[in-house]
């Protein structure tokens, strides 16, 4: 449990015995999440558990748990949902709040910022999501499977990154940059897809509702309100907005998250002016022997100037992310991985389209939609590829974003209403992913030679300001 303090401080109220015990027993979760690929990790663990729950014995207690009522109410008002309903459309609104941030600070400073850096991971994500769903389209046309083409399009940014780490050295820093740029701009396609195909008929009002909020947020902001907090009553507007419109409510984190500042107030400058003038006062107070009642209107500027160094955006996404990772995703994991393998009969209507629609779009149609259109963004001298990647570098990548976890079992529980179908849907996700993951580690070795002995990989920073990409 780490504090920050002097090595062997401790709380003045803890007992040195049970301080060091709680850290000894801490300490190797602390350096699992620091771990770049523990999040995969983590959800790899949690899909399995939830696999063998809901085809073990106790496979009722399982959908017992997740169609369990739990309600939140104040007097006479209530509003009640299933532990499913909580995960899917009240949890993951923060998860896709992170996803906003993330978009909103690539466009404004990252790799989306600039056209030229942006071309080539633009036309990679095109290519990862248009080639999967023609494919998905082609082996189901026709049938009522087809409702769940938007399923192979989606790549999941945790395993994805976490199985590229297990190849160690042999993955430059400019290719990690360009997975995140391109999965980016995957999620950005894939919220799209689901505000636009898998929403239920508009309802106007929802959509003013909605609107309210989104206006109530800006005039905050123009109010020069900067705390979080305060925009989770307009945030509740947005989502209760969209719920009631028929589209997604997850789509209110991702508004939020777009519409959240991305400069910071102070800055550096200022961080060190407003500490340094608050730190001398509390010193002359200490020297005068104040009590430490006084202290607190300089320690909130010290608070205040630590808050307001970095931009909201940066700030509130490092905040939210560990709850995201290590929180959030693994609950979604465990509500949506557990699919009951009895209740799968091949002879289904459409099941066999939907495992090989699921499964080619992804392994296949992911990396070569990747290749060929970036191919073609460099053939015309739209993109030129990053320092350091080479076309094997870029194939890996491709096959590396055909593990599709989080994003597509949730666009698979909105594309399928028959339980059959859906359970269909997300096993077939499960072991394309499985499978995209192998043969990433396959093509990795084969592909990406390990740099001599000696050679030092650029940076993560270095990569992103390349001239090259």
């Amino acid at each position: 449990m780490s504090t920050g303090h002097q090595p062997g401080s401790i709380p003045p109220e803890a007992s040195p015995r049970a301080h060091r015990l709680a850290t000894a027993l801490t300490r190797p979760l602390e350096k699992f999440m620091h771990v770049e690929a523990a999040s995969g990790i983590l959800l790899l663990i949690v899909s399995v558990i939830a696999l063998l729950w809901a085809n073990s014995p106790w496979a009722s207690v399982y959908e017992h748990l997740l169609h369990t009522p739990i309600s939140l109410g104040f007097g006479e008002h209530s509003f009640t949902g299933t532990v499913h309903f909580w995960i899917n459309d009240i949890l993951m609104v923060v998860f896709f709040f992170v996803v906003g941030l993330e978009v909103r600070r690539e466009l404004y400073e990252g790799e989306l910022s600039e056209l030229r850096r942006a071309a080539l991971p633009v036309a990679a994500a095109l290519g990862g999501m248009l080639l999967p769903a023609a494919l998905y389209l082609a082996i189901n046309s026709g049938t009522d499977a087809s409702r769940g083409w938007g399923v192979p399009m989606a790549t999941d940014i945790a395993f994805a990154v976490g199985v590229l780490a297990l190849l160690g050295r042999r993955v430059p820093a400019a290719l990690r940059v360009l997975l995140l740029a391109l999965a980016i701009i995957d999620d950005i396609g894939a919220i799209l897809v689901i505000a636009l195909f898998y929403s239920s008929e508009f309802a106007w009002l929802g959509l003013v509702i909605a609107g309210a909020g989104i206006i109530d947020v800006l005039i905050m902001q123009r109010l020069g309100v900067r705390s979080s907090w305060a925009y989770i009553v307009p945030g509740i507007g947005i989502w209760g907005g969209m719920l009631y419109a028929g589209i997604h409510p997850t789509i209110a984190g991702v508004i939020l998250g777009l519409l959240t500042p991305v400069r910071s107030w102070l800055g550096h400058d200022g961080f060190r002016n407003e500490t340094h003038r608050a730190l001398d006062r509390l010193h002359g107070l200490v020297e005068e022997g104040a009590e430490p009642r006084k202290w607190i209107p300089d320690l909130e500027r010290v608070n205040f100037a630590q808050r307001e160094a970095i931009p909201p955006v940066t700030r509130i996404e490092a905040m939210l992310h560990p709850y995201v990772a290590y929180g959030i995703m693994p609950l979604f994991a465990l509500a949506n991985a557990g699919v009951s393998l009895h209740g799968i009969e091949s002879s289904a209507a459409g099941t066999a389209g939907i495992v090989l629609g699921v499964g080619v779009g992804l392994v296949v149609g992911k990396p070569l939609g990747i290749l060929l259109f970036s191919w073609l963004a460099v053939r015309l001298g739209l993109a030129t590829l990053p320092k350091g990647v080479t076309w094997g570098g870029i194939a890996v990548v491709g096959a590396v974003a055909g593990i599709g976890f989080t994003m597509a079992l949730f666009i698979g529980t909105l594309a399928f209403d028959e339980s059959s179908q859906l359970a269909v849907a997300k096993a077939a996700v499960l072991g394309a992913s499985v499978l995209a993951g192998v043969l990433v580690l396959v093509a990795g070795r084969w592909l990406l030679p390990v740099p001599p002995p000696g050679t030092v990989r650029c940076t993560v920073d270095e990569a992103e300001h390349s001239t090259e990409v």
